[in-house]
C-alpha cells in the first residue's frame, strides 16, 4: 500500500499537470492505482516522428519520491522507436533506424495503440481521433468513385443512344408498313368493283363502236 506522502505528492502533480499541461505529453494514473500512471508521448512537427503516438507506463514505488518511478513502453514504443532522440549519433544500445522508417512506424502507430484495450480505456480521446481518421479516409475513397463511374459510363451511355436511334428507325419503317396496309384496308370493297368494272368499260369501248 502506497504511502501517504507519496499519495499526496503523485496527486499534487496530477493536478499541476492538469492545470499546466505540458507540450506533446499526456499522463495520468491508472483509476485503480494511484501508482500506476499511463502516457502517451506525441510526436513533434518538423522531426522524423511527427505524427507518432507512443504509448507506455509509469510505476511509482511507495518511497516516491525519495526513489525514482520505473518507466516501461509498450511493445509499439519499443519497436517503432528504438531511439527517441533527436541526436543521430550513436549511444550505448542505441540501434540506427532510417528518417522514412521512423516515418512510416509513426504514421502507424495510433492505429497500434488502439488495438490495446487499456490504451482505449485510459486515452478515449485518442481512441476517437482515429475513428475520425478511418472516416476521413474512408470519405476520401468515397468522393474517387465518381470520376471513375464517368469514365466507364461513356461507352454505356453511347451504346444506349445506338440501341435508340435503332428502335426508332425499326418503329419508323414498322408505321409505314402499318400506314400502306390500312390505306390498302381502308378502301371499301365497292371501290374496288367500280374500278374494275371501269376499267372494262374502257376495254370495251373500242368493241362498241360501229
Amino acid at each position: 500500500m502506497a504511502e501517504k506522502a507519496c499519495v499526496k505528492r503523485l496527486q499534487k502533480e496530477f493536478r499541476a499537470l492538469c492545470k499546466e499541461p505540458v507540450p506533446h505529453i499526456v499522463a495520468r494514473p491508472s483509476p485503480n492505482d494511484i501508482l500506476e500512471w499511463h502516457y502517451v508521448l506525441e510526436g513533434s512537427e518538423g522531426t522524423p516522428f511527427a505524427g507518432g503516438y507512443y504509448y507506455g507506463k509509469i510505476k511509482f514505488p511507495t518511497e516516491y519520491p525519495f526513489k525514482p518511478p520505473g518507466i516501461t513502453s509498450s511493445r509499439e514504443l519499443e519497436s517503432h522507436v528504438v531511439s527517441i532522440k533527436l541526436d543521430s549519433s550513436p549511444t550505448t544500445g542505441s540501434v540506427t533506424t532510417s528518417a522514412a522508417e521512423k516515418l512510416r512506424l509513426a504514421k502507424a502507430s495510433l492505429a497500434f495503440n488502439c488495438k490495446n484495450a487499456t490504451f482505449r480505456k485510459m486515452f478515449p480521446e485518442y481512441v476517437e481521433k482515429y475513428n475520425q481518421q478511418l472516416a476521413e479516409q474512408a470519405q476520401t475513397e468515397v468522393s474517387s468513385l465518381p470520376s471513375q463511374e464517368e469514365s466507364s459510363s461513356t461507352p454505356n451511355s453511347e451504346k444506349v443512344v445506338n440501341n435508340n436511334n435503332v428502335q426508332e428507325n425499326v418503329a419508323g419503317e414498322e408505321a409505314l408498313r402499318v400506314g400502306i396496309n390500312n390505306r390498302r384496308q381502308s378502301m371499301p370493297t365497292w371501290m374496288v368493283l367500280f374500278l374494275f368494272s371501269m376499267f372494262g368499260l374502257v376495254m370495251a369501248l373500242p368493241l362498241l363502236q360501229p
